[in-house]
């Protein structure tokens, strides 16, 4: 086979491998879009991921599914799925029943439990 003849094929499927891609990539970037068409973005957020409203909502009401868990004074916050449980609860025992109930949620990353439970907040002060 003649080298010169390799060369050039070689070089015309690089040149064809490099004009594809470059194609593809304005294809995705949006160039390629007809003008007066409105195009809605929406950004993919990371799997299991989900809004902090959705997540303090499914943590309260896993902590009401504990049976004699008074839940009244337990205020929930949650920021890019770090649950901070914090206030107080009637008895010692139910200050780590929050937090387990709260662990298992969807979306929920990690819980903070700042939780005290009345009888040791009324002893400190």
């Amino acid at each position: 086979m003649n080298r010169n003849g390799a060369n050039g094929t070689i070089g015309a499927m690089v040149f064809a491998a490099i004009a594809s891609c470059a194609a593809h990539a304005n294809a995705q970037a949006g160039v390629n879009e007809p003008v007066g068409v409105a195009v809605q973005r929406v950004s993919a957020s990371t799997p299991g991921s989900r809004p902090d409203t959705s997540v303090v909502r499914d943590v309260r009401r896993a902590i009401r599914r504990v049976p004699d868990l008074d839940d009244s004074d337990i205020h929930i916050r949650v920021s890019h799925g770090v649950v901070t449980l914090s206030g107080t609860v009637p008895e010692t025992w139910q200050v780590s029943r929050a937090a387990n109930a709260a662990r298992p949620v969807l979306g929920v990353k990690a819980v903070t439990n700042r939780l005290k439970a009345k009888e040791d907040a009324a002893a400190s002060q």
